[in-house]
């Protein structure tokens, strides 16, 4: 369901020029609800809303999709620079179920500044609903409170049992694999500024995807999909490893992850989801041949490439929709294994999981799998998730040191300060 009525939106224009390359994009944060999209110091950062919508249920991804159409036909676009990013985009985030009561969002900034491979650029979006002109300026880095989080209301105890209960599922060949997530939950001030825990990603993992956007935030590994003329990407992982406390235990993490048939297993029901999914529209898509191993700063994970070219007018939100869930924060079947999600795991996940990223006019973007995140809500409550994908071959405790391993990243941003 779309906020507002169709005949209700109203037409924007866009206008970008080129810029001297600015300071670090995190530096021009304002202290909450922030819109950034960032990985290895190239993105964009967002200012003021000119233009908001809201989605929710089964058709939430379709009606983005329709609806975002209709912006980009009304809409006005100078856009001499055109590099993926600049010109009128829309941030978004989308929840992970049908069921859950958080919204899926698309933000119109009214002010984008941009950087990629070296070109920097402004991009000022005015709606005729809109008057005011956002002024974006460095910031002083300064301490966030620290908070302290505790286990939300599925325990470690309860998890275990949880990871026990469905390890049982799959041995009666109920399913094949079931993603099973927790919630951790802190509490800070409502008016605190959020902007250093989002520094501290991405300094802390600069090959991720920070992202904030409506207060939801984190820095995700996985590449759900990018679209970029005509070609249609995406990096799945699935299976993961701690790092090494050396070089050598390091490396040992890393090959008796590759060599792990339990992870080998859990890896290809996340590929094979993907290519399936993409082959609707890229008939041609195909992963790597064989997974390789990617370091992270707490963790290795295993991963795969994918790539191929669309050969219909899919938009990276069509693609979000026809993509998600995936078996890598879902499970195999995925069905049955949202049946099992739903029964054991006692909140609502939120955009934990779902799609985050942005979309341009023509459709094109990127979007990542909501991982390392955390929702900061109006009251100062702040929801953290990380979940294990949980295979025939699974240790119920081994996959809860696993959860604890993801939380490290949202953890130490909101208990740490830039230096």
């Amino acid at each position: 369901m779309v906020s507002e009525r169709r005949d209700d939106i109203p037409s924007l224009t866009s206008s970008t020029t080129l810029i001297t390359d600015p300071t670090a994009l995190t530096d021009l944060l304002s202290p909450r609800g922030q819109l950034l999209w960032l990985r290895r110091g190239d993105g964009m950062v967002g200012f003021g809303t000119a233009l908001r919508m809201e989605f929710f249920g089964p058709n939430r991804f379709r009606d983005a999709a329709a609806a975002w159409r209709e912006v980009a036909a009304r809409a006005r676009v100078d856009d001499p620079i055109a590099v993926p990013g600049s010109g009128l985009l829309a941030f978004g985030t989308f929840a992970f179920s049908e069921h859950s009561t958080s919204s899926s969002v698309l933000i119109v900034p009214l002010l984008i500044i941009g950087r990629r491979d070296g070109t920097a650029w402004l991009t000022r979006i005015r709606s005729n609903d809109v008057s005011e002109t956002p002024t974006p300026h460095a910031r002083t880095a300064s301490p966030s409170d620290r908070v302290t989080f505790e286990s939300g209301p599925l325990s470690p105890d309860d998890y275990l049992a949880a990871v026990e209960t469905a390890l049982a599922r799959i041995d009666e060949g109920a399913l094949s694999k079931v993603v099973l997530a927790r919630e951790l939950v802190g509490r800070f001030p409502a008016s605190v500024d959020t902007a250093p825990a989002l520094s501290l990603l991405a300094s802390g993992y600069p090959d991720c995807w920070t992202f904030a956007v409506d207060d939801f935030l984190g820095s995700s590994p996985e590449t759900l999909v990018r679209v970029s003329n005509g070609t249609v990407t995406a990096r799945v992982l699935a299976g993961s490893a701690a790092r090494g406390v050396d070089t050598a235990t390091d490396l040992q993490a890393s090959l008796a992850l590759a060599t792990s048939a339990k992870d080998q297993d859990e890896h290809q029901y996340a590929v094979q989801s993907v290519l399936a999914a993409l082959r609707e529209h890229s008939p041609g898509v195909s992963a790597s041949e064989v997974p390789f191993t990617l370091r992270l700063p707490n963790v290795w994970h295993l991963a795969s490439d994918v790539e191929g070219l669309l050969d219909d007018a899919s938009s990276s939100l069509d693609l979000i929709g026809a993509l998600h869930p995936t078996a890598a924060v879902a499970g195999t079947p995925t069905l049955d294994a949202i049946t099992l999600i739903d029964e054991f795991e006692t909140f609502d996940r939120g955009r934990y999981a779902g799609p985050v990223g942005w979309v341009g006019a023509d459709g094109d973007g990127e979007w990542a799998i909501a991982l390392r995140c955390a929702q900061v809500d109006s009251d100062g409550i702040v929801h953290a998730y990380a979940g294990a994908g949980i295979v025939a071959e699974s240790v119920a405790a081994h996959e809860l040191a696993e959860t604890s391993l993801k939380f490290r990243p949202i953890v130490e941003a909101f208990s740490s300060s830039p230096t």
